[in-house]
């Protein structure tokens, strides 16, 4: 997977040329993912322009589409698909959709998220990722549309493109053959893009007292978040196939078809 230089889009990236079994790789230009395409302005950014992009795929709240309403290419579908909706939280929606809010108010985020409660906050977000309806049909669509020709070019993004979009990746990237190793890498592949997107807030929260622990935790990603999502995954359904058939239920065809069209 590689960086696409983007001046509008952050976190952009190409999951073209990732590494797979038997020396093949992931096709390129074919899928694509970001974070939210809110700045979006193909007249000052030739390089997204160029990508032709056809079909987009969001995976935020209504709340975060509302703040930050993504800018689509003409001609492109947009395809909403909220991850969360069937997350239930005591308080709060999960930390992955309110990064800014959270860094806001320092008093507050130590109290809710300081001591490791915003690692674990992530694992349980990770592990609906496997166990909501919600997320079952937000990642059964993107892996019906990579599987189909007039679909591509295809980018799918969530607000910082790191934790539903990280997860979306290493489900397709799974599904095409990359091992642990290769998945890992690629998941903590977008931390500097990600702090580098969020610098100013992580400076104001720092500035206003916050913990960087706190910071950090909420703005990048872990080894343990993934972690947490592929445990429950292998607990419930002892495969990534298995969790694709009968959690996604997504049929083996498609998943030839995805295999035949993405694997260079």
């Amino acid at each position: 997977m590689t960086a696409t230089t983007s001046t509008t889009v952050a976190n952009l990236r190409d999951l073209g040329g990732t590494p797979l079994a038997g020396g093949r790789t992931v096709r390129s230009g074919l899928v694509l993912r970001s974070a939210a395409l809110d700045r979006l302005d193909l007249d000052a950014d030739p390089a997204v322009a160029a990508l032709g992009l056809r079909t987009v795929i969001d995976l935020r709240s209504d709340a975060e589409r509302a703040d930050h309403p993504d800018r689509i290419p003409e001609g492109a579908r947009l395809l909403v698909r909220d991850v969360l909706a069937d997350k239930i939280t005591e308080s709060r929606m999960p930390a992955a959709a309110q990064l800014k809010d959270l860094l806001a108010d320092p008093v507050a985020a130590d109290e809710h998220l300081g001591d490791g409660k915003a690692q674990a906050l992530f694992g349980s977000v990770y592990r609906s990722f496997v166990t909501t309806a919600s997320a079952h049909a937000a990642y059964r669509t993107l892996l019906m549309e990579a599987a189909d020709p007039e679909a591509g070019p295809l980018l799918f993004h969530c607000t910082a493109g790191k934790d539903r979009t990280g997860w979306g990746a290493t489900v397709l990237l799974s599904l095409l053959g990359a091992d642990d190793e290769t998945l890992m890498a690629e998941y903590m592949a977008v931390n500097p893009a990600v702090k580098a997107a969020f610098a100013p807030l992580i400076e104001g929260f720092t500035a206003a007292g916050g913990d960087p622990d706190i910071a950090l935790a909420l703005i990048g990603v872990f080894p343990s978040y993934l972690e947490a999502g592929l445990d429950e995954l292998y607990l419930r359904f002892g495969s990534m196939e298995k969790y694709v058939r009968d959690g996604l239920d997504v049929p083996d065809e498609t998943v030839e078809a995805l295999r035949a069209r993405l694997v260079a």
